[in-house]
């Protein structure tokens, strides 16, 4: 089963930078496309972005185009969010998140990813 930890999240000024990163335990995780997902209160969770098992390929939401980064590093386990340009409205939860199997097609939808990590609080002010 694959184990996802967040971190990097944290209070930033609106136009300012984070970036995100988070851990896998399993040790193939270099097979599995991983998502970014972020969920503001009272919202739904919303894809944010995601990237393919080698990471050669990668989609965005459209609000995050141009603004936000994802990579990966699978000697590390990682996959990382650069977020650059930040705004109010970018305030959330962030969560990254991987599916059931491995090698798949890339999904925006939360419901295509079984396993989720518990989360990265980010906070843009205005």
């Amino acid at each position: 089963q694959v184990q996802l930890v967040e971190s990097g999240g944290g209070l930033v000024q609106a136009g300012g930078s984070l970036r995100l990163s988070c851990a896998a335990s399993e040790r193939t995780f270099s097979t599995y496309a991983m998502g970014w997902f972020r969920q503001a209160p009272g919202k739904e969770r919303e894809f944010v972005a995601v990237v393919s098992w080698s990471g050669s390929v990668k989609y965005y939401a459209d609000s995050m185009k141009g603004r936000f980064t994802i990579s990966r590093d699978n000697a590390k386990n990682t996959v990382y969010l650069q977020m650059n340009s930040l705004k109010p409205e970018d305030t959330a939860v962030y969560y990254c998140a991987a599916p059931a199997r491995p090698y798949g097609s890339l999904r925006s939808s939360p419901s295509e990813y079984n396993y989720w990590g518990q989360g990265t609080q980010v906070t843009v002010s205005s």
